[in-house]
């Protein structure tokens, strides 16, 4: 490996990058899209106490966990941030991104904007925040049944809370409008990328710049 490569590979701060929407705007396929893409880009897989949707998987999706072990990750501070959504709690373990972050890789959050809040809180500097807006609530709507995961009842709830969530979209660093998903998809990409190159992160420039202003012309 190159020189230069082997500095920007061994000598980098990783990032974690933050995608929140309300249910059904599109967040977790513009994700699970942007992880395929990107062999430089772990998920937090977090845990959750609600039950597995169909199709969902321990340790792929969530780690599903019950309440006491929930009650004894936050007892033991070991995660980076927890929250109450419709109902279930969901938190970020703490150990596997600490260590990711240190050894340059960069980390994706799929999670709500409390979430977003209280990591933003502790790790400004390594956060990079987007928010997934729907085109309208009547499509946000028809997203929700049309994936078919959850019960009416689960799906109305969702539907009542969504404009709460929206309205802290002023919090994010980025906005996308999902009105069309090859497009969202293609200023997510753009947004990552822009912000993997950041300066701050880049610590193997330093070094570098030195070596290269030692060369003889």
């Amino acid at each position: 490996m190159p020189h230069t490569q082997r500095l920007r590979s061994q000598i980098r701060r990783g990032l974690m990058l933050i995608v929140s929407s309300p249910s059904g705007a599109g967040k977790t396929s513009l994700c699970r899209r942007l992880m395929a893409d990107h062999g430089d880009l772990d998920l937090s897989v977090s845990v959750t106490t609600r039950e597995p949707r169909p199709g969902e998987k321990h340790g792929r999706e969530y780690h599903f966990i019950d309440n006491q072990k929930m009650d004894e990750l936050v007892e033991n501070d070991a995660l980076l941030e927890w929250a109450a959504v419709h109902d279930n709690r969901y938190g970020s373990p703490r150990e596997p991104v600490e260590a990711a972050l240190a050894q340059g890789q960069n980390v994706l959050f799929d999670i709500d904007w409390q979430g977003a809040q209280r990591i933003s809180a502790k790790a400004p500097s390594d956060v990079v925040r987007v928010f997934i807006l729907p085109p309208s609530m009547e499509e946000l709507k028809r997203r929700l049944y049309a994936r078919a995961q959850d019960s009416d009842e689960v799906i109305e709830r969702r539907l009542s809370r969504a404009k709460g969530e929206i309205s802290h979209w002023a919090e994010y660093d980025y906005v996308i409008l999902n009105d069309d998903f090859d497009r969202s998809y293609a200023e997510l990409v753009h947004i990552y990328h822009s912000e993997s190159a950041r300066r701050s992160r880049g610590l193997w420039i330093a070094p570098f710049v030195d070596d290269l202003m030692s060369e003889p012309i």
